[in-house]
């Protein structure tokens, strides 16, 4: 659970600007917020954390509807005589992700999150153990083979880029031998094994300048980091398999949930790369960045219908998906139709083994996928390749949202999500770039902005103000850069439309207006100004603030 939500995360940080275009950034949030208000709920103490509720046995044995359950619901938690550093760490990075997602259109829940993911860090990092040792009913469900070392370093990473404190990346600097992170060379990526995660984001904060003293060493995280690419790729010493049709393939049991993370990781590397105007290597040979996002596109296509069965392993999904999906609530008829109760058994014999379609489709959800020769048995029975799971969904969030379209901005400027719900008064939900330290040298002067105004030979133009000032500055790569807060406040008694602004010596990218041919206007979401209402857009680039000015706009 705590996978999904930083997956999730993860996502939104990436792409939340695609996913407000399309309308489903405050579906994001209230995903990710469902499950962080759990977390904030399953943590009372700053040493103790809940993680099971009810155990796999009791609960397997019976098929029911969540309405009709009445299997024990005992609570499992980890303390310091009991401790789990894999499951606190994890929950940390939670936090620390969805921190960054609300930082912004709601920073006291932010903040609050950030309080518990240091807490949960600290704990995680001071009483080490297998959450699995303590938890012992999680073992045959969720036995964390890999340990804990990776969560550390997962945490200390996610923490990091929520909070810029050195502290954390000094941690990721002075551990990565002893935890794993510059030595543990990774073909997959999941809820147990993090290491390709860590090793990718610590290679954004590499490529954004960031690694200061450490720069050797993560340079170590990042050659395991595209270790994992040039596997997926088959380009390496070691390579994923695939099936004949072409996806990756790693294990008999929900192998999708494998897919759609190496999916996730090679979009955003691929990001990454382009964003830093390099390649990489794989066997000798160099390796376009292109490269990574095309693989990444070949398995969602698979996953979507693309594929030997021309089957959509996502529920809802084509004209061709799962009807025998092996979850409990879609496979039972709707309480609200029949509220009959389903006892324990009686739901194995009346539901379970009912050969037909699912009463109630699970629209979305990524099933366990086919095996290694690309076959499929569409059988409630066959949990390994019908079963679904929401750490299958939560990275592929993210990569549908990257292919409705380039990001349009540079990877690896530090930039803010946008709020859920614009308003005019406050600032729209333009990305704001939050400063990343200099490396050495200190930040020179930002360039004083002059306020810009409506052109003097327009009649009306004191009704309409534009003014400018820099609001941020950091080093990168030696070259300072500045984030320019640009406002335009109608200051008649009139609704301002048809709005048309020139911007010249602009050198960066722009958030909050439409462009359309040489001049900008409106954003997408609003299509006036009314009167004393203000409209703010950003812009960054390594210059002076740009010209700006209202070539022509409509009173009315």
């Amino acid at each position: 659970m705590a996978f999904t939500v930083t997956m999730m995360s993860w996502s939104v940080i990436e792409y939340g600007r695609q996913m407000a275009s399309n309308g489903e950034l405050g579906h994001a949030f209230e995903a990710i917020k469902w499950g962080t208000d759990y977390f904030i709920k399953a943590h009372p103490e700053p040493n103790v954390l809940y993680g099971e509720v009810g155990d796999g046995n009791t609960d397997h044995y019976c098929w029911q509807r969540p309405e009709d359950m009445t299997t024990d619901r005992t609570a499992y938690k980890i303390d310091p005589s009991r401790p789990g550093s894999d499951l606190a760490g994890e929950t940390a990075a939670a936090m620390a992700a969805a921190s960054i997602v609300f930082h912004r259109s709601n920073p006291a829940y932010a903040a609050e999150l950030l309080t518990h993911a240091r807490q949960l860090f600290e704990f995680a990092d001071k009483y080490r153990g297998k959450y699995d040792s303590s938890i012992t009913v999680a073992q045959k469900y969720y036995r964390s083979v890999s340990g804990y070392a990776d969560e550390l370093l997962w945490a200390a990473a996610w923490l990091y880029k929520a909070t810029n404190d050195q502290y954390y990346l000094d941690y990721l600097g002075r551990n990565g031998d002893s935890l794993g992170g510059t030595s543990w060379a990774i073909t997959e990526f999941g809820w147990d094994v993090k290491y390709a995660g860590v090793q990718v984001l610590v290679s954004k904060f590499l490529m954004q300048g960031k690694g200061g003293a450490y720069q050797s060493v993560f340079q170590k995280y990042q050659q395991k980091a595209e270790y994992f690419m040039c596997s997926c790729l088959g380009k390496g010493s070691r390579n994923v398999q695939k099936t004949p049709g072409g996806l990756i393939y790693r294990q008999r049991w929900n192998n999708m949930q494998f897919v759609t993370s190496a999916s996730f990781l090679l979009t955003i590397y691929s990001d990454y790369l382009s964003s830093a105007r390099k390649s990489m290597q794989c066997a000798g040979s160099y390796v376009a960045p292109s490269e990574l996002f095309t693989v990444a596109k070949s398995q969602v296509d698979y996953i979507l219908g693309d594929n030997p069965r021309a089957t959509s392993y996502m529920v809802g999904y084509g004209n061709n998906y799962p009807q025998q999906v092996h979850h409990r609530a879609s496979s039972i008829v709707s309480y609200k139709a029949n509220p009959t109760f389903v006892t324990c058994r009686g739901g194995y014999a009346t539901w379970f083994s009912r050969k037909g379609s699912d009463p109630n489709v699970l629209t979305g959800a990524i099933v366990g996928g086919p095996d290694a020769y690309d076959n499929f048995a569409d059988e409630r029975h066959n949990y390994e390749q019908t079963e679904p799971a929401t750490y299958n969904n939560a990275p592929l969030i993210g990569v549908l949202a990257r292919m409705t379209g380039h990001s349009g901005y540079n990877q690896l400027i530090p930039v803010d999500v946008p709020d859920v719900k614009p308003q005019l008064s406050k600032p729209t939900p333009a990305p704001q770039a939050k400063p990343s330290p200099a490396p050495v040298s200190k930040p020179t002067p930002a360039p004083q902005a002059k306020p810009a105004h409506a052109p003097a030979s327009q009649p009306s133009a004191i009704a309409i103000d534009i003014e400018q000032k820099p609001t941020n500055s950091w080093v990168y790569k030696g070259k300072t850069y500045y984030r320019y807060s640009t406002t335009v406040t109608n200051k008649s008694e009139k609704t301002l439309k048809d709005m048309k602004l020139t911007i010249n010596k602009l050198y960066g990218p722009l958030w909050g207006l439409t462009k359309s041919g040489d001049s900008y206007g409106f954003p997408a979401w609003i299509n006036l100004l009314p009167a004393g209402k203000t409209l703010e857009f950003v812009y960054i680039h390594a210059s002076s603030p740009a010209d700006v000015s209202l070539s022509s706009y409509t009173l009315a």
